[in-house]
């Protein structure tokens, strides 16, 4: 039977030595834990918090986060597409998800604050009013994207095709114009 946990603070645990059971998870606190490498497959988290944590290369076979918060996390390499899409809404702060896809995954109007998103895929995301507040998103890929009303404007080093992705009402800023004019190989002074 999985567990059920309520409001539990963990802190300074190293799961890669024992998992984390398969269960529910209600407004619990992870902070500087070790999941590297972990499998966090089935498992439900809400209202939770992970702060400081290293969660590179996790496994989220139907993970479900909602309304999750990372603060300075290490999210290497995660495939947050492979997570339960139903309930998912999650807020980056200070986190490197670095190499970590969203690929077709409707995550409208989440917040990437002081972010590293370098090489993250976008593909056919949905990223319809998200915030991007000083984020870099150097080789991000953006492929039939709707970033429709989202906030680019502290955003720096990306390249979005607005031919072939849905930028209707997004914002930029006057800096980060050069990104969206990539493909034309133009000059810009």
């Amino acid at each position: 039977m999985p567990a059920y946990t309520e409001d539990q603070p963990f802190e300074k645990v190293d799961y890669t030595q024992s998992p984390l059971p398969v269960g529910e998870y209600e407004n619990c606190t992870f902070v500087n834990c070790n999941f590297s490498n972990t499998d966090l497959s089935d498992i439900y988290f809400s209202d939770c918090s992970f702060t400081g944590c290293n969660m590179g290369m996790v496994k989220l076979v139907k993970t479900t986060f909602s309304n999750t918060k990372f603060k300075e996390c290490k999210l290497l390499g995660l495939h947050f597409e492979d997570c339960n899409a139903v309930l998912f809404t999650v807020d980056f702060e200070k986190c490197i998800l670095d190499l970590s896809s969203f690929y077709k995954l409707k995550i409208k109007k989440t917040r990437f604050k002081d972010s590293s998103l370098k090489e993250i895929d976008f593909t056919e995301a949905d990223l319809t009013s998200c915030t991007f507040d000083n984020c870099d998103l150097s080789l991000a890929t953006f492929d039939n994207t709707i970033i429709e009303k989202a906030d680019l404007r502290t955003a720096y080093n990306y390249s979005i095709d607005p031919l072939n992705n849905k930028i209707r009402k997004a914002r930029f800023s006057r800096e980060g114009i050069s990104g969206l004019l990539d493909k034309f190989d133009i000059g810009i002074e």
